[in-house]
């Protein structure tokens, strides 16, 4: 049996997000990923859960890393997509096979971009949407995570 990590949140990031605070900074900020890996540790440490932070350019690392966030029964997932959002069925369908709850994060508005930026694959199978807030999104991702974990033991 998987060890459990209902005290632990992953934030996943795919895609191009390592060049974050160089690539198109007028669009994305100049915040670097590892800004928005110290604003998730604060943001989580402040409701007493921890943090698997981690980023990838490649599709099924993402998918290996929501079905270990399943399998260790994490407390959520804070996935920022990236391009995969417009593209992948598989983070799709391996969202769909974890009982954690995901919440789709975007720095910039999607639905405020280019047209076919407003298809996701993920939003169908996502808890929540956080997008639009620059990288504070992902400190209210993980503050609804932290209401959601909360509400659930109060059961």
């Amino acid at each position: 049996m998987a060890k459990s990590s209902s005290k632990t949140i992953y934030v996943l990031n795919g895609p191009n997000l390592n060049l974050l605070g160089t690539r198109e900074p007028q669009i994305y900020g100049r915040s670097t990923l590892k800004d928005v890996e110290k604003l998730c540790r604060d943001a989580a440490q402040a409701h007493g859960i921890g943090i698997e932070f981690r980023q990838s350019n490649h599709e099924g690392q993402i998918v290996d890393w929501l079905h270990e966030a399943g399998a260790k029964k994490a407390a959520g997932v804070v996935l920022n997509p990236a391009g995969l959002t417009h593209t992948s069925v598989s983070v799709h369908d391996a969202i769909k096979a974890i009982d954690v709850p995901v919440i789709e994060c975007h720095i910039t508005n999607i639905h405020a971009r280019e047209p076919w930026r407003h298809r996701s694959y993920v939003s169908f199978v996502a808890k929540a949407i956080v997008c639009g807030f620059g990288i504070r999104g992902y400190a209210l991702a993980i503050d609804g995570i932290a209401a959601m974990t909360a509400k659930k033991s109060k059961r």
